[in-house]
Formats: structure tokens, C-alpha cells, sequence
């Protein structure tokens, strides 16, 4: 196996534990372990088990970044009625839940949000933070085009956003609730549009 194969074995390796484990339970030798190389080995493609969660976290945010709506800035992404934010939900909801590598970065960013301050803020940034804030500026999009009523937007958004969030978390969990929850989704998102709609 060459080098570059290596790393990225490592990579994958490492992941797959610290999703199952998480990261302060695994130690550099049960990846080494796993990936079949000798611990020096492995030093010579990382210098340490945080320089592999780096590398990974960098790798998992470039990979979210460019599929994810919630960070494709600007009027144009934000959906234009109901049918488009049904479409629009659930088709993330389905990337995230299906892509092994986010979901297992989503499953160890769960394990380690309380021992690990950076990891924590992480996932509140990708979990509360940019959801709220797309969620709100979609609602303020929405009525400004006369497709909701005037309210508080924050609210409104949150109250759209935050279950959606909910079954994500338990899709984590079960990945066989998948129909149930997108069913679940759809309803809930046109049951907002029927409540804000105009």
C-alpha cells in the first residue's frame, strides 16, 4: 500500500472509530491496529491522533460545506414555496443521513460534544447556529415575497427548523426510520405553510 493510500486508510480507520468509540476513547494504536501498520508507521503520515481528527474535521466541513443549502449564501438558493422547501429539506435531510462520511462525523460529534469544547462548539455551529440563521433569513425571503405572513421570524423559523433537527438526531440513531421521517418532514413542513401561508 503507498503512502497516499495509506493516510487516507488512516483517515477512514480513524473515523469509523471515533464515530462508534469516539475520539478520547480510541487510542493511536487500536487505529493502527485496525489499519493493519505499526504505530511508527502511522507517525510517519500524523504526529498525533489530534493531527488525524484535524484533518478529518477539515475534510468532513469542505465535503458538508459544499452540498449543504444552509451555507449557500444568497436569494437565489432560498425556495420559493412550499413545494420547493419540501424538496429543498428533504433532499439535505437525505444527504446527510445517507453519506457515510457525514453521518459518522455526526455520529462522534454526538459522542464527543461533552468532552471536548472545540468538537462541542462545532456541532452547535452546524446543528443550532447556521440552521437557525438560513431557517430565519428563508422566512424573512418568504414573507417579504408575500408567501408568509408578517411575524416574528426567528420564531417561525425555529419553530420550521428545530423538529426537522430532532429527526435528523434520530435518524443518527436508526437509519431505517428514513421513509417515516422524510413522511414526517413533508407534513410538517406543508402544515407550516398552510399555518403562515397567505
Amino acid at each position: 500500500m503507498d503512502r497516499g493510500n495509506t493516510k487516507q486508510e488512516i483517515l477512514d480507520v480513524a473515523l469509523e472509530l471515533f464515530s462508534r468509540q469516539g475520539y478520547e476513547a480510541t487510542s493511536i494504536s487500536s487505529i493502527a491496529d485496525a489499519v493493519g501498520i505499526r504505530k511508527a508507521s502511522l507517525y510517519s503520515h500524523f504526529s498525533s491522533k489530534q493531527a488525524i481528527l484535524d484533518e478529518i474535521v477539515k475534510i468532513v466541513l469542505e465535503k458538508y460545506d459544499s452540498h449543504s443549502f444552509v451555507l449557500k449564501k444568497g436569494m437565489d438558493n432560498m425556495p420559493k414555496n412550499c413545494d420547493e422547501a419540501v424538496a429543498m429539506i428533504k433532499g439535505q435531510i437525505h444527504y446527510i443521513a445517507n453519506d457515510p462520511l457525514i453521518s459518522k462525523a455526526r455520529k462522534m460529534l454526538t459522542i464527543e460534544q461533552f468532552r471536548n469544547a472545540e468538537l462541542s462548539k462545532l456541532l452547535t455551529k452546524q446543528n443550532y447556529t447556521d440552521i437557525m440563521n438560513f431557517f430565519t433569513a428563508m422566512v424573512q425571503s418568504l414573507i417579504e415575497a408575500g408567501v408568509l405572513v408578517k411575524g416574528d421570524r426567528e420564531a417561525m423559523a425555529a419553530s420550521l427548523c428545530l423538529p426537522v433537527s430532532a429527526w435528523l438526531n434520530v435518524l443518527d440513531r436508526d437509519g431505517e426510520k428514513e421513509d417515516e421521517i422524510l413522511m414526517l418532514i413533508d407534513r410538517h413542513v406543508r402544515e407550516f405553510f398552510r399555518i403562515y401561508g397567505i
